[in-house]
């Protein structure tokens, strides 16, 4: 998505010491590129155990939202029957979109909005990308729309703590504020992962 949805993934590489916003350039698309596919994300992202873990049908239709350059969009597209790689930087999905299967889809979306078809997705996917979205609880209703019925908002996010990896601690989200956040918008969480070292892996269903 747009370099601030972006700024977990830089900072995870090494390539800035805090989230860049309105007082902090961006540094060029190509290094955040770079940060998001750098090969030893792969470590703490554990992107196959996630995928896993989520049990997805050959069926199924995935929104990856803030999906950048397609590092779960493309690895989504293996398994399920259909991708919504979605994100507001036409560069990002522009990469996304090279070398992928067939069933990724891009989409172009505003930051307030992910422009997902009406009832069009079974698993919603964030991963590092819900901190920087500003009026959650007016984003919370377009994701609803978006589900189909039984359909599912999967949350990754980083610990609330000093971590090695992530964006500074005043910017993260904790467990609890995405619990209440996500009931309010009238969601349960039905499932939660603990595998990954950084982050919580939370899955979301309607009540």
């Amino acid at each position: 998505m747009s370099l601030r949805f972006l700024a977990p993934f830089v900072i995870a590489a090494g390539l800035l010491g805090q989230a860049p916003h309105q007082h902090h350039p961006p540094r060029p698309e190509r290094e955040y590129a770079r940060a998001l596919e750098n090969p030893s994300r792969d470590a703490w992202q554990k992107p196959q155990e996630v995928i896993a873990a989520l049990e997805l049908k050959p069926d199924e239709v995935v929104a990856d939202i803030g999906a950048g350059t397609g590092y779960f969009a493309r690895r989504f597209a293996r398994q399920v029957g259909k991708v919504y790689a979605v994100d507001v930087s036409e560069g990002f999905l522009r990469q996304a979109r090279e070398g992928a299967p067939a069933n990724l889809e891009t989409i172009l979306a505003a930051p307030d909005d992910p422009r997902l078809p009406p009832a069009s997705v079974d698993t919603i996917f964030f991963c590092n990308v819900l901190h920087h979205i500003g009026n959650r609880a007016a984003y919370y209703p377009k994701l609803d729309r978006a589900l189909k019925p039984g359909g599912r908002i999967v949350i990754l996010e980083f610990y609330k703590k000093k971590l090695p990896v992530g964006p500074p601690e005043s910017m993260k989200l904790s467990e609890a504020e995405v619990i209440a956040e996500l009931e309010a918008a009238g969601f349960r969480k039905a499932r939660s992962f603990g595998f990954l070292p950084y982050q919580y892996f939370f899955v979301f269903e309607r009540k």
